[in-house]
């Protein structure tokens, strides 16, 4: 990056500080600009995203000024630099979930849950996406095509393989009793 790493504020409030360690889980909304640098084409939000999906794969990931001199050798070294170290997970993902991790950017549409579905998603439990959870459904997918999934307040949370098409989870959204639209083996939490 062309800046230290990610800031608890703006970069160019001199009151803000380098976040020197994320852990896994840790909501950096608050902290993270959306404007884009010159030096970049994704911007901090795209660096932070990706390098938070690195650390679920159990690599350590380390947002560095890549301006100053020897930055790598200087990390390696363990000298005294801001910079900011995603911590990894101590168990990484699955190669599939992986594969859905990155699949992102080929969504074809989206599911909106509500409230419950959010919470039970960010427990400790191993859940699917069940059509009763479900809000909304926008756009056109098929069965196994990506999908986005959107908290109650209209937050993207993560991305999971579509068990059926986009006309079957509207019929039976909102419903109990009925195959899961996404399963948990085929869904990734951000």
């Amino acid at each position: 990056s062309n800046i230290d790493g990610i800031y608890n504020g703006s970069p160019a409030d001199p009151n803000s500080q380098v976040i020197r360690e994320i852990e896994q889980g840790k909501d950096l909304s608050s902290y993270i600009q959306t404007s884009k640098s010159s030096f970049g084409r994704g911007g901090m939000l795209t660096k932070t995203n990706i390098a938070r999906k690195v650390a679920d794969e159990g690599i350590t990931v380390i947002i560095a000024n890549g301006k100053r001199d020897n930055i790598l050798v200087k990390i390696m070294n363990n000298e005294e630099l801001n910079y900011t170290r995603f911590i990894p997970s101590p168990e990484p993902v699955s190669s599939i979930k992986k594969w859905i991790a990155h699949s992102e950017g080929f969504a074809k549409g989206e599911l909106h849950i509500n409230h419950c579905a959010t919470e039970l998603l960010f427990s400790d439990k191993a859940v699917s996406i069940l059509p009763v959870g479900i809000t909304d459904v926008i756009g056109e997918f098929e069965k196994d095509d990506i999908v986005r999934i959107i908290d109650f307040g209209g937050k993207p949370i993560g991305v999971g393989k579509a068990n059926c098409d986009s006309s079957q989870a509207r019929e039976t959204m909102g419903k109990h009793g009925k195959k899961p639209v996404v399963h948990y083996d085929y869904l990734y939490i951000e």
